[in-house]
């Protein structure tokens, strides 16, 4: 049994797209906007998931914290909920979502192998990304499944990606289903909840590791080619350190 797991719809034609095919739960955590004004946004998202050509949808749509723009990108670490937010009321609902969500995943990945989710430093740099991750790593060893991430990186987590202490236990070259992530992003669009450029290619291929519960053999990332986000070019961490001195 397979499962998705992403922050937010279309997270899973973005990052995610090669193993779409093979999922038999496809897992939304957040959905309605923080605050009352992106309550246009919210329907729009409701609308492109019930719409969505995908089997097994679970959309626990939880609020989001809005802290996207609340993390200070230089400074921030680690935190058990996710990575720390700048703001302490922002702090405090991020870390009341993860403890909800924590709830919410665990009856949604019961039965399942492998789970397909946001990489440790969130992509291209979203704290609900990072906060995804981390609540599917802390379910892993009660549920025993095989944890999938993607090499996908972008400016603002250069520094993330480096000193992260995620380990893997092997990798494998995939290729993006472009067809289906066209057919997503089309569904999204219609329904106005497309969040990405619509000028978006993907790329030919894409990196995705396995992270084991209890692994023995275990590898560090550093050297490991990323995927950069904003120019779609492959990076290793020791050319990164580079650009962020």
């Amino acid at each position: 049994m397979k499962a998705i797991v992403v922050a937010h719809p279309d997270d899973e034609a973005l990052w995610l797209s090669a193993v779409l095919a093979q999922a038999d739960r496809m897992v939304f955590c957040y959905g309605d906007q923080f605050g009352g004004a992106g309550e246009k946004k919210s329907a729009a998202r409701r609308r492109a998931v019930a719409a969505l050509p995908l089997p097994g949808i679970i959309n626990l749509a939880l609020p989001e914290s809005g802290t996207r723009k609340l993390v200070d990108w230089a400074r921030t670490t680690f935190s058990p909920a996710g990575i720390t937010i700048a703001d302490a009321a922002g702090q405090a609902r991020y870390e009341a979502n993860f403890t909800a969500l924590l709830a919410r995943l665990r009856p949604a990945l019961a039965g399942c192998t492998a789970v397909f989710t946001h990489n440790p430093w969130g992509e291209y740099g979203h704290p609900e990304h990072v906060q995804v991750y981390r609540a599917v790593t802390a379910l892993q060893a009660e549920l025993g499944y095989t944890i999938w991430f993607s090499n996908y990186a972008g400016p603002l987590t250069w520094r993330l990606a480096r000193d992260s202490e995620t380990r893997f236990a092997g990798r494998q070259i995939v290729q993006p289903d472009k067809r289906l992530a066209h057919s997503l992003c089309r569904v999204y669009t219609r329904a106005g909840a497309w969040t990405w450029p619509l000028a978006h290619r993907w790329p030919r291929t894409e990196i995705l590791y396995v992270q084991e519960s209890g692994a023995g053999n275990i590898h560090s990332l550093t050297g490991e080619p990323l995927l950069d986000t904003s120019r779609l070019r492959w990076w290793r961490l020791r050319d990164a350190t580079r650009m962020l001195a």
